[in-house]
Parts: C-alpha cells; sequence; structure tokens
C-alpha cells in the first residue's frame, strides 16, 4: 500500500487509469454479449464504477459489467422479448434489493452458500459465454443461448467468414499469448482490441462492427412498469441481485487478500445496490465487484475511492469524445476478447479434483453446471442451493441416532455408579437420542413409538443434543401425547436450554416440569430412579409383578 498523501495519489491515478483501460474492450463487449449494445455496456461500466467506489465498502475494488450479470441481462431480454424498458427495471429493482440486504446487513452470509454452487454457476457461466461467442467468431449473427449455438453451430461452420475468423483468431492470440510483463503495462485486451480494429481497418475487411455509440451522457429516466411481467420482472430481479451480491463479495475477499485490510459487506451492498439502481435508470446493464478490474488496480497502486473515481471518468470520456472511433471495433474481435473471459471463468480448482471430489458434492456442480448452460440460471442457482441443502440435511442425519433400550441395557454401567438397581424386563425403557435432534430426525423419533410396546414407564434421554429445532420439539409432544394416552409414564432428561426453551414454547402442558431434569441434577440418574419407583408403585397398586397398567402421569 502507498504511505504517503502524494504517492497514495498518484497510485490510485495509475491504477484508475489501468483498470479504465481494461475495462473499456471489456465494457463495449459485455454490451454488445447483453442485446443492449456497446453503450449500455459503457454507460453501466461508469454509472456502477463511480457509484460503487464512492459509496461501497472495499476501497480497491473496481465495479462494472461482468460476465455472469450479463448472461443473466442477456437472458431477461430474451425472456421479455427484446423489451428493454421490463429489463432495466429488473435491473433497476436488483439494486434495490441489493441495498435492502445491505441494510439488513446479510452480507456475510454469502459466504455460507455451498462452494459446489458457485463452482457449478461459474463454470457454467463461462461455457455459456464461449458457445456464445461461436457464432461472432465464424461471421454469423450472434444467437440468444447457448443450445441455440450448439444446435446453430453446423450452417454456421458452413457459411464460415474468413475475414472474420482471421480477426477472431488475431484477438484470441493476443489475449491468451501476450506475456504478463506487457500485460502489467498494456492490458492484453487493450492490445487486442486495437490491433484487431487497425488491421480490419488496413485492410478493409468486411465484417461486422459495433456500429454508432451515442455520444454525451447518459438521460436519466424511468423505465416503464408492465403488471403482467411483474413475476418475471420480481425473478430477474432477485436473480441479479444474489448473484450481484456473490459476485461483489467474493472479489471482495480477493481484494483483502491482496491489501491485507477487511471489506466492510453490507457497506459494499449498499454502494453496489446504488450503482445498480441507477443503471437500470441510464440504460445500463448491471454489473457487480470485477476481479480481473480490482487486481489490476491494486497492482497499478490504486489503494482508495479515488481510483474507482478515476475509471469511472475515464469511461466517460469515452463517451464524450472517442465514440466515432469505438464504433469500428469489429465484432470478432469482441468475441476473441469475450472468449478468453469465458476460460478465466472455469473453476479450475474445482474442475483439477474432478476425479477426487465428494460424489455428493460433484453430483450438486454438474447439476448447477448443466442447468445454467442448458435450462436457466435462475432455476439452476435455486437447485443447486436446494440440492445441496438436501444433501447436507443426509449427512447430519446420518450423525444422529435414537436408540431404544430396556432399562436393564441401559443401567448396566450406571445400577454401579449411581446406586440404580436394575428391573429384569423392558417395563421401563430409555429412548436416547444423540446428535442433532431436527426436522431430518424427527421421523425417526415417530418410528420409535412403535417399537415402545409393553412400556410401562418411558425416559427420553436428550441430553446428548446439541440443538433442537421446532420440528423436532413438535415430534418430541406429539410422542409425550401418545404415551400419555396409552397411560405411559413418561420423564425426560434435557440440557437446562433446552428445557427453558421447552417450556416457552409451552411444553410444559403436556409433561410437569417436574418430570424434566436437566444436567444439573444430574438428570438421567434421576429420572432412571423415579422411573423405578414408578414402576414399583404401579405394581404394588396392581398386586401382580409385570402386567397391568399404570395410571397417567
Amino acid at each position: 500500500m502507498q504511505s504517503g498523501p502524494v504517492a497514495r495519489l498518484r497510485g490510485d491515478l495509475f491504477g484508475g487509469v489501468t483498470a479504465g483501460i481494461v475495462a473499456l474492450p471489456l465494457a463495449l463487449a459485455f454490451g454488445v454479449a447483453s442485446g443492449a449494445g456497446a453503450a449500455a455496456g459503457l454507460y453501466g461500466a461508469m454509472v456502477l464504477g463511480f457509484f460503487a467506489a464512492v459509496f461501497g465498502g472495499t476501497p480497491t475494488q473496481i465495479s462494472g459489467p461482468t460476465g455472469p450479470m450479463t448472461v443473466v441481462t442477456a437472458a431477461a431480454l430474451v425472456a421479455f422479448q427484446g423489451d428493454l424498458s421490463s429489463v432495466m427495471m429488473a435491473v433497476a429493482l436488483s439494486g434495490v434489493l441489493q441495498m435492502v440486504l445491505g441494510v439488513i446487513r446479510v452480507g456475510r452470509f454469502v459466504r455460507f452458500i455451498p462452494y459446489p454452487v458457485i463452482s457449478g454457476f461459474m463454470s457454467g457461466i463461462g461455457v455459456i459465454i464461449i458457445l456464445l461467442q461461436l457464432h461472432p467468431l465464424l461471421g454469423a449473427h450472434s444467437v440468444s443461448s447457448p443450445l441455440q449455438s450448439v444446435l446453430t453451430l453446423g450452417p454456421a461452420l458452413v457459411h464460415t467468414s474468413l475475414s472474420s475468423l482471421f480477426l477472431g483468431a488475431l484477438a484470441m492470440a493476443i489475449v491468451f499469448l501476450t506475456p504478463a510483463r506487457i500485460s502489467r503495462v498494456l492490458p492484453s485486451p487493450l492490445i487486442a482490441l486495437i490491433a484487431g480494429t487497425l488491421v480490419s481497418v488496413i485492410l478493409g475487411l468486411d465484417v461486422a462492427t459495433i456500429g454508432a455509440i451515442p455520444q454525451g451522457l447518459p438521460e436519466l429516466h424511468l423505465p416503464a412498469f408492465n403488471p403482467g411481467r411483474l413475476r418475471e420482472i420480481l425473478g430477474y430481479a432477485l436473480a441479479l441481485a444474489v448473484l450481484g451480491t456473490m459476485d461483489t463479495l467474493l472479489t471482495s475477499l480477493v481484494a483483502d487478500s491482496m491489501t491485507k485490510e477487511r471489506h466492510n459487506p453490507n457497506r459494499e451492498l449498499l454502494g453496489q445496490g446504488l450503482g445498480n439502481m441507477l443503471c437500470g435508470l441510464v440504460g445500463g446493464i448491471p454489473g457487480a465487484g470485477a476481479t480481473m478490474r480490482t487486481v489490476v488496480n491494486i497492482k497499478a497502486g490504486g489503494s482508495t475511492r479515488l481510483a474507482g473515481a478515476i475509471h469511472a471518468v475515464l469511461l466517460l470520456a469515452v463517451l464524450l469524445g472517442l465514440g466515432p472511433l469505438a464504433s469500428r471495433i469489429p465484432m470478432p474481435v469482441l468475441a476473441g476478447i469475450l472468449v478468453k473471459v469465458g476460460v478465466d471463468i472455469l473453476d479450475y480448482r474445482m474442475l483439477g479434483i474432478l476425479r477426487r471430489a465428494p460424489r455428493q458434492d460433484l453430483a450438486v456442480m454438474v447439476t448447477v453446471f448443466a442447468i445454467t448452460v442448458f435450462v436457466d440460471l435462475i432455476v439452476a442457482v435455486a437447485a443447486g442451493v436446494t440440492l445441496a441443502s438436501l444433501l447436507l440435511t443426509y449427512r447430519v442425519t446420518r450423525q444422529s441416532s435414537i436408540d431404544i433400550q430396556g432399562e436393564e441395557e441401559f443401567n448396566g454401567r450406571l445400577s454401579e455408579e449411581r446406586g440404580l438397581q436394575a428391573v429384569t424386563d423392558f417395563a421401563v425403557r430409555v429412548v436416547t437420542v444423540s446428535g442433532p435432534f431436527f426436522f431430518g430426525t424427527s421421523a425417526s423419533m415417530q418410528d420409535a413409538v412403535a417399537k415402545l410396546a409393553g412400556t410401562r414407564v418411558l425416559v427420553i434421554n436428550c441430553l446428548k443434543v446439541p440443538f433442537m429445532d421446532l420440528s423436532a420439539i413438535f415430534a418430541l409432544g406429539e410422542m409425550v401425547e401418545r404415551m400419555r394416552d396409552a397411560r405411559v409414564a413418561v420423564l425426560l432428561a434435557v440440557t437446562d436450554k433446552h428445557r427453558k426453551r421447552l417450556l416457552e414454547l409451552g411444553f410444559g402442558s403436556l409433561l410437569p416440569e417436574d418430570r424434566m431434569y436437566t444436567e444439573h441434577e444430574p438428570a438421567l440418574a434421576e429420572a432412571l430412579r423415579l422411573a423405578e419407583e414408578d414402576l414399583r408403585a404401579a405394581r404394588a397398586a396392581e398386586h401382580r409383578p409385570v402386567k397391568g397398567t399404570l395410571q397417567p402421569m
């Protein structure tokens, strides 16, 4: 990090200019790839880049259009059949949702999203970006979906434009092969952009270009609201908000690791949300914290919010005076640059351990990847989180157990240690719950009731339960009720924390408080001792050894 104010200012200037140079070709490419146009990419990079830098919680972060956000925007534009106003409404609402997430302080919870979900989604986004660039590379018209790209690839190959293929190959050669020492001085995407454009103009190649870019500042206007598309608008707004939040905060973690500082995740969401909301109001595509541009900024010396603001001002200069030059950029060149972006997005860490990864995690990653590429991005995230949650529930459930024992079995150790006299039958039974007691294991409690035939006194031992959710409490209550209806006396051994919670939820109406023992009493020994007393009293009242019916407690 820079030490003095002059050094910091110089570093921010270099960092901001360098990040802006890197952002320019990407903003143009993402704008075109989204279907909203190159100007929309510049608007988004400029507006989000400025407001996220000034109001966000990661001083060194550079924000702008990213691959994942661009793909979702493109999907929304297809879903709304080219209705850009509805897309911008979804963009603006996504910014509002991000600000709400920041206000309610959920930024820190993003890190709990399972890694296989993130991996499958990011790799899927990378493949989508690559597939969508195949047609522009071949000189064909762009397609709107990866599946359509695969299905129409044959005809595109037949009618390949050699000029487009040449420019695309030139751009890919530059971005893939430029040495790192050169890229640090002059970013390879910018080299590819300039070289490809110059070659196209000098040779007079007949290829598709970006076309005219509007000059001047973007106009502020409210997107038209279509009530008939409310559900779709909210769906894409939520997808953009969640994806933008994940993308941004992961980039913030990268910035933290490089600067040895800590970002403010909730403030970052406020800044990102404000920027994306304004993007929707000026017709810009949404974005997030951009990892590559952030790394470039930090390595060039950027250390404060000024660098991000300078990056946005440089893009503004393009809008104010360099539009005619940018309009001649060939589409195959942008496609070649985006292929490199797609390749970089692929999660090589996960791909490198596919054969050794746990099968359940691999199943989640592959499922999310396939749905992302061939179905829908929103469905992919929802399905991935749901599947990961179900598999986690299954794993936790396997760590829990519900054992049923006769008191003579269970009391073998305790009889000598605590002076408990073991009975010679199963009239007293102990149901021991070990591990987490939650909705995943509550069904086992219901199944245990069927195995308690002949029981006269039941001791439920929950001392080894670390946590208990509402489903488990209800299952426990139903078991007590069924035992009470069957005229079986019930005692409960629980931790003091759990007894307090049970009483707060009205469990005392099912089982008196003096029948709940905690670890301070000690619980199980006292419960078993009282169970023996109950059994002896019942036998004495019935005047027979074992059989009979206890009066309900």
